[in-house]
């Protein structure tokens, strides 16, 4: 077992004084090790917000996030986080924005850009690696922060819709590279997305939400073989189911979208809210 998400409640207070507002409601969820598990729903749903919890940026109102047996509290190193907006320093090149982590943990020099260079040679950035972030394209950057993310070996990596801001060519290789680093790593990751071809072609679970107060009102599981060809009609086919779901919920979502965890006992069932 990776990852239990065990009755998680979040609310905030209410700026006008009218009571709190609800973004999670009893998500009660576990993740396997290996896991590509994808969460769908709409805009300010929780999704993001379940994410920020897992990471340990954010605090339960109650509930707990348990993690290979021991409880995230916010500790460092055991979940990496990419997010939608690449989030490079500007002033660092490609070698040193992906050996930051490692530098801040203390890594010595040599060891640190030896692991960095092989990130690098693996993910397809040879010959970038003195390029800044405004040197390279949208594609490269993105491929950027995930190096930077895996780099440290994190237990569970978060990705929070880090493909949305790409053109659909470049989005779909990506798709493409990171499916191929799952099954090689066999990486455990939690994905947001609003894309349901996304979803279907990455994930081997896909959780959707309903609207606020959200709530998981189907899970998903992926039997399809990979690498997944996008246009077949098993696709078709579980994406159509996908978007009856949101459908029924009266989600308003381009026809695509992703994501996938697997219960703890029977159905999975939670509220969410906030933005993702």
């Amino acid at each position: 077992m990776a990852l239990e998400l065990i009755h998680i409640h979040k609310e905030y207070a209410s700026k006008t004084g009218e009571g709190p507002t609800i973004a999670l409601e009893d998500i009660h969820y576990r993740v396997e090790a290996g896991q590509f598990v994808t969460f769908i729903g709409p805009s300010g749903c929780g999704k993001t917000t379940l994410l920020r919890i897992v990471a340990g940026l954010e605090k339960v109102s109650s509930g707990r996030v348990i993690l290979r047996g021991e409880e995230i509290t916010g500790q460092a190193g055991r979940v990496g986080l990419v997010f939608q907006e690449y989030a490079l320093f500007p002033w660092r090149t490609t070698l040193e924005n992906i050996d930051m982590g490692l530098e801040i943990r203390g890594v010595p020099k040599a060891e640190r850009r030896s692991a960095a260079l092989e990130y690098i040679r693996q993910f397809g950035l040879s010959g970038f690696e003195a390029h800044y972030p405004r040197q390279l394209s949208g594609g490269m950057q993105q491929r950027v922060a995930i190096a930077r993310t895996l780099v440290l070996n994190p237990r569970v990596v978060l990705m929070d819709e880090p493909f949305a801001s790409l053109d659909s060519q470049t989005r779909n290789a990506l798709q493409e590279f990171l499916a191929g680093i799952g099954q090689q790593r066999n990486e455990t990751i939690l994905f947001v997305t609003h894309n349901v071809d996304e979803a279907v072609f990455l994930s081997d679970r896909i959780v959707v939400l309903s609207n606020r107060p959200a709530r998981i009102v189907r899970d998903f599981e992926v039997n399809l073989p990979k690498p997944r060809d996008r246009t077949s009609a098993e696709c078709n086919e579980l994406r159509r189911e996908i978007l009856k779901v949101l459908g029924e919920q009266k989600i308003s979502l381009a026809p695509m979208a992703s994501g996938s965890l697997a219960p703890i006992g029977g159905e999975g069932r939670g509220e969410g809210a906030e933005g993702s």
